[in-house]
């Protein structure tokens, strides 16, 4: 039985670099294993849970950054994003237990805007591969520029600049 109230032998920096994966040159890096819970009867991955993965690899791009977001919502100008457009290839499916990999770019800002490039692979696999459009809104949900601090650490990692 695990103690109630026993510490974490582990910090919380820690964990979250081993949960918010890793850049390689421009792009970032999240590994995902896949559940039960994300599969369909046949035992593969049901399709609209690669946008949730891809999700994932978004926020972790983020957060990897320094850029979590509650601290888009706790900012000074509140802000959060919507997708306004993805399109994704299904190329090959994942299993139950498969260890894949979701890699993500940002490609360029324009505006509101951001254009993302995301993969999803298992080993030397490419299982899908999406062309993601997002939109950074205020609380109201109308459009503005991502705040300064966002523009200025993700511009250096802009696969097309």
């Amino acid at each position: 039985m695990i103690e109630d109230g026993a510490a974490c032998p582990a910090s919380p920096d820690a964990v979250a670099a081993a949960v918010d994966g890793w850049f390689d040159g421009r792009v970032h890096f999240l590994p995902l294993r896949v559940y039960y819970e994300d599969t369909d009867l046949s035992g593969l991955v049901y399709h609209a849970n690669y946008l949730r993965f891809m999700e994932r690899g978004r926020s972790a791009y983020l957060r990897a950054l320094g850029i979590g977001h509650h601290e888009l919502l706790a900012g000074q100008d509140k802000v959060s994003f919507v997708v306004l457009r993805i399109h994704i290839d299904y190329l090959k499916a994942a299993r139950i237990d498969d260890n894949l990999l979701v890699r993500t770019g940002y490609d360029r800002i324009d505006g509101a805007r951001l254009y993302v490039g995301q993969s999803i692979w298992r080993g030397a696999a490419q299982l899908i591969a999406a062309q993601v459009e997002a939109c950074c809104i205020r609380l109201d949900g109308r459009p503005r520029r991502p705040p300064a601090t966002l523009v200025e650490r993700i511009t250096p990692l802009l696969l097309l600049d």
